[in-house]
């Protein structure tokens, strides 16, 4: 088996080496790992780990590191791309789904896509989190819900499907809200709908891509300017459709295959008291089950969106994907049961879509803990054998490990951001709750290096106020009932930790900010870990103890994971600096790619 895994690793590697210049391949996708000079996916490599093995900035010279070249898109809007870089050339996504190809030396655009919307109805923002580069093409996924494939050399449209169809069927509104509610006056910023903001994952020969704003209830202004979203509202029986991952054939568009969030057979679940990690929750499952019957297809309409691009392992043949909270948000009255398989993560046949398995994080969530981070995949040691393992850092503000072959939960971490009331029902005159629904870890991947068993989570934490109302009927109105969340009056902050994942999560470290992390984290071979702050601030930290080495203001936030890449034998780091409007954070325009200075020398890390 040995001497097999090598010859399949140097077919691989020779693939890879005489391929011709920009062309990505199967081989060459399932080598990312050892293309050092490249950044081929959104994870760098099919386990998501967002580990470089480049160490020319190190420990001893990043404090010298210094903007190389800018790249200004005139899209100064929410910015959350991982660009992708192959030979040479990077290709990156921008607000509102328009797409550019790079000069990677010098920031120089070759081409540009420019984005034509067929609804000016968004959803979830205009942010993208990044495309897709294969097969001589770029794919993206789009706000108003398509997957587009672009000419890999001139950014033509080769093909463009529709994921799922974008309505304004949606009845929630504020002025269904109580007469006495402060909230009616304030504007809507999203609201219940469709998109695509993750980034498509290409393999074997297929796009695998999913929708979301099924289970995102009505998002509300904040009372003033530049601030945080003010409130999240979710209305009973204001629900949309379910949500899904599908493959689509790279070459065609064609779907292949679908796998809906919502179970159509055992939705309902087994009636959980308790999270399968053993976490009480507060549901009154006698009223639930009361409830069955009149609500029993509330699973057609039950949300679970996708946010987050999928971890594949090829030896298994099989992707691990994240849903989102069920429909509708916060509010439970009319969705009796678990809820399978919302905030959960599941366990795919990459070939067939067909479930393998499914751990769910949060049965009948509550709270909006969706499953919204990257999973990780690596090897991780349990009772002396070592064990193919998945790793994913939760909203709850816990990092989930399992068994990657069946979905097993083998332990969780340490919590890496406070908890109060966790799991608590919402309440007429409203109650605390941390972690609330930005999370723990929202949207942001974390980085794994295997050198060390650590995981390296940018989080947050942001108490949550959660409030239930209800509106009786009038002659003219039917009765309203609705939940709301909106950010409590106490401190917020952001922390950076680094979690033992070969130490059963324990925490090695961690860094408190001044705003919460919102954006993800790089690590390298160089004993660095980047991550960014919406002050605009671009941090590198010491990866074995969390010392701040280095900081460059970009000028807006910095909400985006950064990358590296390597060009005739120099390094470069490259992150967007846009901002996120969703936090209140200083919105821009800006690619920044740094590097050494003429004449520092590198490669000097020592573990």
């Amino acid at each position: 088996m040995r001497l097999q895994g090598m010859l399949i690793g140097w077919i691989m590697f020779a693939s890879v080496a005489f391929a011709e210049p920009g062309v990505v391949d199967d081989a060459r996708l399932l080598a990312a790992n050892a293309d050092q000079g490249n950044w081929l996916t959104y994870g760098r490599d099919y386990s998501n780990r967002r580990f470089s093995p480049l160490a020319q900035i190190d420990t001893t010279n990043v404090a010298t590191l210094a903007p190389r070249w800018t790249y200004r898109s005139g899209v100064p809007n929410t910015f959350q791309a991982t660009p992708i870089v192959v030979d040479g050339t990077m290709y990156l996504s921008l607000p509102f789904n328009h797409v550019v190809a790079l000069d990677a030396r010098t920031g120089r655009q070759l081409w540009r896509y420019t984005h034509k919307r067929r609804t000016e109805k968004m959803c979830c923002g205009p942010a993208n989190r990044g495309v897709a580069v294969a097969y001589g093409k770029v794919f993206i996924g789009t706000i108003d819900a398509r997957l587009i494939a672009l000419d890999q050399k001139t950014g033509k449209v080769v093909w463009e499907i529709t994921l799922a169809e974008v309505t304004d069927a949606t009845s929630e509104r504020a002025d269904q809200l109580a007469a006495d509610d402060p909230l009616r006056k304030q504007a809507a910023t999203g609201t219940t709908g469709v998109g695509a903001s993750m980034a498509p994952l290409v393999y074997g020969g297929k796009v695998i891509i999913g929708i979301t704003g099924v289970g995102y209830g009505l998002h509300l202004e904040a009372d003033r300017p530049g601030a945080p979203v003010g409130t999240v509202v979710g209305m009973a029986g204001q629900t949309t459709r379910p949500g899904f991952y599908a493959a689509y054939d790279a070459a065609t568009g064609k779907k292949l295959w679908q796998f809906d969030s919502t179970a159509s057979d055992g939705w309902e679940g087994e009636y959980r008291t308790r999270t399968l990690d053993g976490e009480p929750l507060q549901r009154d499952i006698g009223a639930e089950k009361a409830t069955a019957e009149q609500y029993r297809d509330a699973w057609k309409r039950g949300g679970g969106s996708a946010w987050t691009t999928p971890a594949v392992d090829p030896q298994l043949g099989m992707i691990y994907v994240g849903i989102g909270n069920p429909s509708p948000q916060m509010d439970d009255v009319t969705r009796p049961g678990d809820n399978l398989y919302t905030v959960s993560l599941v366990g795919l046949d990459a070939t067939t879509g067909k479930l393998r398995w499914h751990y769910q994080q949060v049965p009948h969530d509550m709270w909006g803990y969706d499953v919204a981070s990257p999973p990780v995949l690596f090897e991780a040691k349990i009772d002396g054998k070592m064990v193919p393992a998945l790793a994913q850092a939760g909203k709850t503000g816990w990092m989930y490990v399992l068994d990657r072959r069946d979905g097993r939960l083998l332990f969780k971490s340490e919590p890496f951001v406070p908890h109060s009331n966790t799991f608590m029902r919402p309440t007429p005159e409203g109650i605390d709750i941390a972690p609330g629904a930005a999370g723990g870890a929202n949207w942001s991947p974390v980085s794994y290096d295997a050198r060390t068993g650590l995981a390296y989570v940018a989080a947050l934490h942001m108490p949550t106020r959660y409030m239930v109302r209800e509106v009786p009927a009038t002659a003219d109105k039917a009765a309203v009932r609705y939940t709301a969340l909106e950010l409590s009056a106490g401190p917020s902050w952001g922390l950076l930790s680094a979690i033992d994942l070969q130490n059963r999560g324990k925490i090695r470290w961690q860094v408190k900010t001044e705003q919460p992390l919102v954006g993800g984290v790089l690590a390298t071979a160089g004993n660095v870990v980047f991550t960014g702050e919406g002050s605009g601030d671009f941090n590198a930290y010491h990866s074995a103890t969390g010392e701040k080495l280095w900081r460059f203001n970009c000028g807006a936030g910095v909400n985006a994971p950064a990358i590296t890449y390597e060009l005739d034998g120099r390094q470069y780091i490259a992150v967007a600096a846009g901002g996120n409007a969703l936090f209140g954070f200083r919105q821009g325009d800006m690619v920044i790619v740094f590097a050494l200075p003429e004449g520092v020398k590198g490669g000097g890390a020592t573990k």
